[in-house]
């Protein structure tokens, strides 16, 4: 079975987050701190308004679609 692509944009982010926490077990100073800050803070929220807007236009397209039928 295929996956959406905002579907698998959501299972892939939830999947680097998790192991993001794994990493930071391990990874413990300030560079790591930055990093979570500079790239990984916004980008769950981030993914959310994507996956949002993605269903937004399928909905739009499908509409086209059968208009166009």
């Amino acid at each position: 079975m295929s996956l959406s692509g905002r579907h698998q944009l959501a299972v892939l982010t939830k999947d680097l987050l998790r192991r993001w926490e794994e990493t930071r077990e391990f990874w413990q100073d300030p560079k790591a701190e930055d990093f979570e800050r500079d790239y990984l803070k916004e980008l769950e929220p981030s993914v959310r308004r994507a996956v949002d807007a993605m269903e937004k236009l399928e909905a739009i397209f499908t509409k086209v679609r059968r208009d166009c039928e």
